[in-house]
């Protein structure tokens, strides 16, 4: 992005040489000559008009005229092609007029006639285009021409010199060319100001409209009549439009009619708090908040769109992280009892072993109240002490790796080829039947984006719970994986269906949060990662109840480029919910 700070070349009182600014000039004053040379030429024929042109040495008056034209009207063409560089062309030029100039007044009768005046012309508009030295350089050239026609004048009979006048005509261009130096040097400068500062204002422009597209708050901006002014690419997708494109001059009633009568609402005072919406009715909950953009009756209205869900994830992020830590340190402190506790219990199954062995060896050695491996009783608390170390210690596992987040490598994945491989892996692993799982996907070019290792992980927990909970289950296929993509708007998804009893409805909002689990043996866990490693990617893992029968968790994967990801998430998962 161009910097507010000028080159040197910006602003420096010389001209740029180079530029466009230097050759338009130079042009426009070429054609000053071209008119005068005309003029010239014209009076050769029409000397009624101008009886003051060449009238001392109308030859050489005829002859300079002619060559004056010709010569600026061949300068034109190498001014518009650039036959040679721009100082060549410009010194050579001021050159040409002070000498031609100068002969045309020595033609015409002297100083006396005014055409000196010509020459301040001349002067005054080179210095436009020259340098400081150059000017005065050339400003100096062309007082010396005026005293050297004014000796010549003195050595003819014919003509009058005037050295006064010729002097005062020096001074003049001398004074010209500082003057009009000067202030092309402060047009130049004002000019490469204005062209810098209308870099900065479109790059401000430019650095605007890219924070508006990539904010991810809904924007859109509306005028006094409902038409949409402006809408960013976030509020393009919170309102399920199928693609982005030119919304200006649309009105809002078709884009959204739930938001045009909140705002309508809003304008005539009878909204008192915002009402959420699903645009529509979408699975998406807006809410929408309003700014007037000004005090006039017909002001635009800036409204701006939040995802009730991502704050809603926000703030669980918030607590959750707290519980994360009290939890993490809980752990580690239950673990050193807990490690305790199961050591003892493997020195009393030893302990016992070795007492029963003796015991055998020793068939007069017998008391009810020893303990032993062939008491059932005994055995029996012994596993249940074995059994619930190694719950808690799963547990303990479990939420150490919730406070444990590696970071998260999005990347675009082709779903068919990739299904395929974890399919045939899970009924490997897994010791099930092939025909326990049924993977149906609707064309062959479906992509997403997220990470491999962590979509393996949710899927896997997924698949592990449908099957446990579909074993009641008759016929097969027992585990239905649909893969297709949304509509409005476009977004490719997972489904995992099983064809067990279903989540109750009382207990649909709890299925995610942890440590919640209907199950005697599962730790809560499971579904709650499974969500947590999906939102580190953008996506989405929701419940969708099957009226006939089953559940169906479904995975909907954000687009295949988005803007931001967060860093860190959970690295292994439960398979328990």
């Amino acid at each position: 992005m161009p910097t507010s700070s000028f080159s040197n070349a910006e602003t420096s009182t010389q001209p740029s040489y180079d530029s466009e600014r230097a050759w338009r000039p130079l042009h426009y004053f070429n054609l000053y000559r071209i008119i005068l040379a005309a003029l010239f030429v014209s009076a050769i024929f029409v000397r009624g008009n101008l009886p003051v042109l060449g009238s001392a040495n109308p030859m050489l008056f005829q002859f300079i005229s002619f060559i004056y034209l010709g010569v600026v009207v061949l300068a034109s063409f190498a001014i518009r092609f650039r036959w040679l560089t721009f100082r060549v062309l410009t010194y050579s030029l001021v050159v040409f007029d002070i000498l031609s100039l100068t002969l045309i007044m020595r033609a015409s009768g002297g100083i006396e006639t005014g055409l000196g005046m010509l020459l301040i012309v001349a002067i005054a508009g080179n210095s436009l285009l020259l340098s400081s030295r150059a000017a005065n350089l050339f400003a100096a050239i062309a007082a010396i021409s005026m005293l050297v026609e004014q000796v010549l004048a003195n050595q003819d009979p014919s003509l009058t010199a005037n050295f006064t006048q010729a002097g005062i005509l020096g001074a003049t261009l001398f004074a010209t060319a500082f003057l009009a130096h000067v202030l092309s040097s402060r047009v130049r400068e004002s000019e490469a100001l204005a062209a810098q500062r209308g870099v900065d204002l479109a790059d401000l422009a430019q650095l605007n409209q890219h924070v508006l597209q990539r904010m991810q708050s809904g924007i859109v901006v509306v005028d006094a009549d409902l038409r949409v002014r402006l809408m960013n690419e976030s509020a393009w997708h919170m309102l399920g439009l199928p693609t982005i494109g030119n919304t200006n001059n649309k009105s809002l009633k078709i884009i959204s009619p739930e938001l045009a009568e909140q705002l309508i609402d809003w304008r005539r005072g009878g909204l008192s708090e915002p009402r959420m919406f699903r645009p529509g009715g979408g699975s998406v909950e807006l809410l929408p908040n309003m700014t007037a953009l000004g005090n006039e009756a017909r002001a635009g209205t800036l409204v701006f769109l939040e995802d009730t869900a991502r704050m809603a994830q926000q703030a669980q992020q918030l607590k959750l992280a707290s519980l994360g830590r009290l939890t993490a340190s809980i752990a580690h402190e239950i673990r050193n009892p807990l490690g305790a506790i199961s050591h003892a219990e493997q020195l009393l199954t030893e302990s016992v072993t070795e007492s029963n062995a003796e015991s055998n060896a020793e068939s007069n050695t017998e008391s009810s109240n020893d303990l032993a491996l062939d008491n059932p009783l005994d055995k029996r608390l012994l596993e249940i002490i074995h059994t619930n170390s190694a719950r808690v210690n799963d547990i303990i596992e479990n939420v150490l790796q919730l406070s444990r987040r590696d970071r998260s490598m999005p990347e675009t994945i082709a779903l068919k080829p990739w299904l395929e491989l974890f399919v045939n892996e899970f009924v490997q692993n897994e010791g099930c039947d092939p025909a326990d799982i049924s993977l149906n996907i609707e064309h062959d070019d479906i992509t997403a984006h997220m990470d491999a290792t962590q979509l393996h992980q949710v899927l896997w927990n997924l698949c592990q719970n449908g099957l446990r909970h579909s074993q009641g289950h008759p016929r097969q296929p027992r585990l239905e994986i649909h893969c297709g993509e949304s509509l409005k708007p476009k977004h490719p998804f997972i489904d995992v269906i099983d064809q067990g009893p279903g989540v109750p409805p009382d207990m649909v909002h709890n299925i995610f949060e942890p440590f919640f689990t209907t199950e005697t043996k599962g730790s809560g866990l499971g579904l709650y990662i499974a969500r947590e490693l999906c939102e580190s990617n953008q996506a989405r893992l929701n419940y969708l109840a099957i009226p006939t029968g089953g559940a169906c968790f479904r995975l909907e994967f954000a687009d295949s480029a988005p803007y931001a990801y967060n860093s860190s998430t959970t690295s292994d998962t439960d398979t328990d919910t």
